[in-house]
């Protein structure tokens, strides 16, 4: 492969059919496809440049409450108690239950059956073993836990916490009247822009008396524990016994055109954690925390195993901008839709046709033209009948003669103008050898026409027509029976005629010799070969084979024969007509 190989243009071959129907098809099509990539470009937004948010979450609990159960009635509760306990970045905790314990102190008590060893003697029991449910270090002995079962003792805060399930109802459960305010800064670096979501309208006025509400006040940053709670579709009571995780997400969908600007948030709410405790080990969310304190100069506690809700605060957020780089970009990608037109208009074509829509010679012949078939080992052949105005192309493989195959397509003759003025100006010229000449070459011709007479084949039309050895070279001039196309005076004049041949040949070789009798004949015949091609075929396609049929074959050879009988047969016309490397034709 050279330079010039990659000097070159290439471009896709286009078949142009004049069908209204079709036409207006294909502009339904094209159309739809229009329609659909302008509502995705405003829809989705193609024609901006997007960043994804990068945010600060901060949260204030607001809420008192009292507490009903026997161990802590009438214990106050406020924020330093049951939300004063982080849990982690972006999120806040709320008590919502409680087991308490009080006055634990460090000593020997037997441990809980539930967390310990249940014992008969002190043989059950080793010193100073511990494991990860129990309570403190066994001391070796076995002790009473009550009147019928028996425990190991062990060093630890006594008396132990016996309690294992929460307090129903839950004692902190007015704690779904809790607000929080939620302060959450977001940015979008990308684009240089800021925003929060206690908006600019909000004054201090307006967040002293604002709680969220869906319908009435969606964006008040401040919520009721409750209302968030049921937004997620829980139930707050039955929720605070045993705890859980609610997931508050924040929303930053932002357009930030100067047209049209909007970057606000939404809210939305769900529970994160598993709610059924039937079918979830260590169902809720609970931990312990305790209180120390010294009496009497012995250091006391008390032990709360605390059940809460945890609140996770979860930002997401994207900003579009305008951008003419991603509004091509877009419409670049999408020009390629287009060719679905031509994939279903193609399919409708070659696959099913309605007859008022195109006959089958319209889909032969756009079939023929559009999808070009390529067969290194045999070409396609080209045929012309004198009693058809087009040009039959017929493709193998062969199992009959060519005049019996089907064409695969047919074309129109293409003759240019300056092959049209040279075969006209070989016909109006005048005759400038004598009679004698012309009719001792016309008896030649006789006498070598009857070294070849035999019976006409089956396949032949003109009565004209020779054996010819493949079946690629068995066609006749004709497609139904009637004149032979070598009888004609122009076919004499055009194709025999040697003062016509000679001036080709000289036209296009002027230093040609053509006194040698043997090689002038052999060029004579391959110009007429080319003369016939030309006036039959015109301008035929690089690489193609034009078939002369067998009665034109035999008449030129006649007129021009070989010198040692043997011709090459079948070999396609390329329109070189002098090679010296070439056999006989």
């Amino acid at each position: 492969m050279g330079l010039r190989d990659f000097c070159e243009y290439e471009t896709i071959k286009l078949v142009r059919i004049r069908s209204v129907k079709l036409g207006s098809l294909k502009w339904s099509i094209n159309g739809t496809i229009l329609a659909f990539i302008c509502i995705m470009l405003v829809w989705n937004k193609e024609y901006q440049e997007h960043d994804y948010v990068v945010s600060s979450v901060t949260a204030k609990v607001k809420g008192v409450a009292v507490t009903k159960d026997s161990d802590l009635e009438g214990v106050l509760w406020d924020v330093a108690d049951h939300s004063g306990l982080s849990q982690g970045k972006d999120s806040f905790f709320v008590v919502t239950n409680a087991i308490v314990t009080k006055n634990q102190k460090q000593g020997s008590c037997p441990e809980v059956p539930d967390s310990g060893k249940k014992c008969r003697s002190n043989k059950d029991c080793t010193k100073g073993y511990t494991d990860q449910k129990s309570n403190g270090v066994q001391t070796g002995k076995c002790v009473d836990f009550d009147s019928s079962v028996k425990t190991c003792e062990v060093f630890a805060w006594c008396p132990i916490e016996k309690r294992r399930v929460g307090p129903k109802p839950a004692i902190l459960g007015s704690a779904e009247n809790f607000t929080v305010l939620i302060k959450n800064n977001i940015g979008f670096p990308n684009f240089n822009y800021t925003n929060r979501n206690i908006l600019p309208h909000m004054n201090d006025t307006y967040l002293r008396g604002c709680i969220f509400n869906r319908t009435t006040d969606p964006y008040c940053p401040i919520f009721r524990l409750g209302d968030i709670v049921q937004e997620a579709r829980e139930n707050f009571t039955e929720m605070a016994i045993e705890g859980g995780v609610i997931a508050i997400q924040i929303n930053w969908e932002c357009n930030l055109d100067q047209l049209f600007h909007k970057c606000i948030p939404e809210y939305s709410f769900r529970r994160l954690d598993e709610k059924n405790s039937n079918k979830t080990i260590f169902p809720g969310l609970n931990f312990r925390f305790a209180r120390n304190y010294k009496q009497n100069g012995v250091e006391e506690r008390t032990l709360f195993k605390t059940y809460g809700i945890r609140f996770d605060v979860m930002v997401f957020g994207k900003a579009g901008k305008f951008s003419a780089v991603q509004l091509i970009i877009y419409i670049g990608s999408t020009l390629s839709y287009y060719a679905l037109t031509t994939v279903l208009l193609d399919w409708f074509i070659t696959t099913y046709v309605h007859p008022s829509c195109c006959s089958k010679e319209v889909k032969s012949n756009y079939t023929g033209k559009k999808y070009e078939s390529v067969d290194l080992k045999q070409s396609p052949l080209y045929v012309s009948f004198v009693d058809e105005d087009h040009i039959a192309v017929v493709k193998g493989p062969f199992r009959k003669s060519l005049q019996e195959m089907k064409p695969a397509a047919v074309q129109v003759r293409r003759l240019h103008n300056e092959s049209m003025r040279e075969c006209l100006s070989l016909l109006q010229r005048p005759p400038s050898r004598s009679k004698d000449m012309e009719m001792r070459e016309v008896r030649q011709t006789g006498e070598n026409s009857k070294e070849h007479e035999t019976n006409p084949p089956l396949w032949c039309r003109c009565g004209q027509c020779h054996p010819m050895p493949s079946l690629q070279e068995q066609l006749c001039c004709r497609r139904s029976a009637g004149h032979c196309i070598s009888t004609s005076a122009t076919f004499s004049r055009l194709v025999l005629d040697r003062q016509t041949l000679e001036s080709v040949l000289l036209y296009r070789g002027p230093l040609l010799d053509l006194s040698q009798a043997h090689t002038s004949t052999k060029w004579l015949r391959h110009c007429a070969y080319s003369q016939y091609t030309q006036w039959r075929f015109g301008d035929v396609e690089p690489g193609s084979c034009a078939v002369i049929p067998s009665c034109s074959v035999w008449k030129i050879r006649e007129r021009y024969p070989s010198v040692e009988g043997q011709y090459t047969g079948l070999c396609c016309e390329k329109r070189v007509l002098i090679k010296h490397d070439q056999g006989d034709k």
